[in-house]
């Protein structure tokens, strides 16, 4: 591993991965967004999206068990279909990452982010009528196609459930579900492809420590300053990590 990343590398993707656990657990969600786009200036895409990987899935499976397996499982079984279409999806999308050019997969994960942060920040809130069989469909294959092809599965996760007016608690709750299962199978999914394999499982292994304390962190946050104003700090966060993958892409 140390033949890829030198040591002063390593520290500062320690640092990266400590300050997207603080978002995590502050906001529930874009962590793989900070992640990728920390890491990538640091790092290539591939060894990147090989980083967080393993972050994701623990701090996701924590953040899902927070008010027990029971209410995971029935969060989980009320949204089925965008999970089992989102996760099928994501098993494709994830072997086009070795085919795909390092500008590509930069652009893929950067204008989805920009999008969603303008749209956010502009007030913009769509709002669903009802959770249709259709909706889901569709919100499933939007989500794993991006989360296949770059880890990153949140703004589109939180955008959808927030066009449907889900309560906080259970919003957040279904977020850990949801980031959990897909995080699962990428971990599967680049086993295949090779992202993943002895030196970039070491490499992510690595960034669970300061990904857990950055999540510590930031749930204690979380309980005590507003978390409006918070949010909207993340998505300008979210904002210039998306247009700093795009200058990547371009230059």
């Amino acid at each position: 591993m140390f033949d890829l990343i030198p040591l002063t590398t390593l520290v500062l993707a320690a640092l990266v991965s400590f300050a997207a656990g603080v978002v995590k657990g502050t906001v529930g969600f874009a962590m793989p967004t900070v992640m990728i786009s920390g890491l990538s200036s640091l790092m290539s895409p591939e060894l990147a999206l090989a980083a967080l990987l393993l972050p994701t899935l623990v701090t996701n499976v924590w953040q899902a068990l927070r008010q027990g397996a029971r209410a995971a499982w029935t969060s989980i079984r009320a949204f089925r279909v965008f999970l089992i279409v989102g996760g099928l999806t994501l098993l494709c999308a994830a072997q086009l990452v070795p085919i795909l050019s390092a500008r590509a997969l930069l652009l893929i994960i950067g204008i989805p982010i920009i999008i969603f942060a303008i749209l956010q920040l502009a007030g913009w809130s769509p709002r669903l009528a009802q959770q249709t069989l259709r909706t889901e469909a569709t919100a499933g294959v939007v989500t794993g196609f991006i989360g296949g092809i770059s880890g990153v599965w949140g703004p589109p996760t939180v955008a959808y459930l927030t066009a449907l007016d889900t309560p906080k608690v259970d919003q957040v709750r279904l977020q850990g579900a949801t980031f959990g299962l897909g995080a699962l199978l990428l971990v599967g999914a680049h086993l295949q492809s090779g992202i993943l394999r002895t030196e970039t499982a070491t490499l992510s292994a690595l960034m669970l420590a300061p990904a857990l304390l950055g999540m510590a962190l930031g749930l204690r946050i979380q309980d005590r300053i507003d978390q409006r104003a918070f949010r909207r700090a993340t998505l300008i966060v979210l904002l210039v990590a998306g247009a700093n993958l795009i200058r990547r892409a371009l230059i």
